[in-house]
């Protein structure tokens, strides 16, 4: 997947002027690119660090670099960085095609997921924070945890790798991801939630660590408004089980209103365990998720 597929240049200059926000959770070991919440800070010179391939030039201190010969870069003691991890449903309920978009590309739900991943992705590394995306499937890949934009073109090929197949076990999957953790952060976590078993115990093994989390609900638009009708055989993509189906219209009504409730359910119940969600169908552009719907939950500035 080329990187010119995920971000156009107006899209990138968007993405550069963003950072990822975390309230609940404080920063790890080493200083970044972000401003503190923590009372009694101040933007006083505080240390030095080896630069790293992405970091701001203006921030490095040529006097120190003119006569030791090594590059350091300037933090300040407001700046903190944060663990970032981005978990991305893998599962074969993801790979739903779509019409092509106006660049010859599938709008399935896992093009969505991948592009969402990666321009979230790029702003943490933007931002120097220690970021660990993760493919949840049988076969569950990862990479990171990494900092600096000096990983992007690794981070590339790692997504235009990722392959959505087979069955998830989300709850499974979400508790091991939880007992991975090296350290408190931000987890996001991209997905359709088509999952028997439910997401809701592996949530809670998340944030019994002290993360928090974002969940960014992918459906498309026939998922929610199904376009067709009559007698039909439906088989689920992850299982092969089928079913023999007739739709009429007024079953078509209630399996859209049955849909509703389920994705108010899962609002409902994000936002009693202080869960940030956000509903999407992949008709809107992926970069609407981050430039307006995370910035209205103050997870991105």
């Amino acid at each position: 997947m080329p990187e010119t597929i995920l971000f156009d240049e107006a899209t990138r200059r968007k993405l550069e002027q963003l950072t990822l926000m975390a309230s609940r959770v404080r920063a790890g070991a080493i200083k970044g690119e972000r401003r503190s919440s923590k009372r009694g800070t101040s933007i006083e010179f505080a240390d030095y660090r080896n630069y790293t391939p992405g970091d701001d030039l203006r921030r490095l201190d040529w006097n120190i670099y003119a006569r030791l010969d090594r590059p350091l870069i300037k933090v300040f003691e407001d700046e903190e960085d944060l663990a970032t991890y981005i978990l991305i449903d893998s599962s074969a309920s993801m790979n739903r095609a779509a019409e092509e978009d106006e660049i010859g590309q599938n709008t399935d739900k896992f093009m969505f997921a991948r592009r969402l991943a990666a321009g979230l992705a790029y702003i943490s590394l933007l931002a120097n924070d220690r970021l660990t995306v993760s493919a949840l499937s049988a076969a569950p890949d990862t990479f990171g945890p990494v900092r600096g934009r000096g990983h992007g073109a690794r981070l590339l090929q790692f997504f235009g790798a990722m392959q959505a197949k087979g069955v998830l076990d989300l709850n499974a999957a979400l508790r091991n991801a939880a007992l991975r953790l090296k350290r408190p952060g931000f987890v996001i976590l991209i997905s359709d939630l088509f999952a028997p078993s439910g997401y809701l115990d592996g949530m809670n093994a998340l944030l019994a660590k002290g993360c928090e989390v974002a969940i960014v609900h992918v459906l498309s638009p026939e998922e929610v408004e199904p376009p067709f009708g009559g007698d039909l055989r439906l088989v689920d993509v992850e299982t092969g089980a089928a079913q023999e189906v007739s739709i009429d219209g007024a079953m078509r009504q209630r399996y859209m209103q049955r849909v509703q409730e389920w994705r108010d359910s899962l609002r409902d119940e994000s936002a009693r365990r202080g869960i940030h969600f956000v509903p999407v169908l992949t008709s809107q552009a992926w970069e609407r998720v981050i430039l307006y719907d995370l910035p209205r939950l103050g997870v991105v500035r």
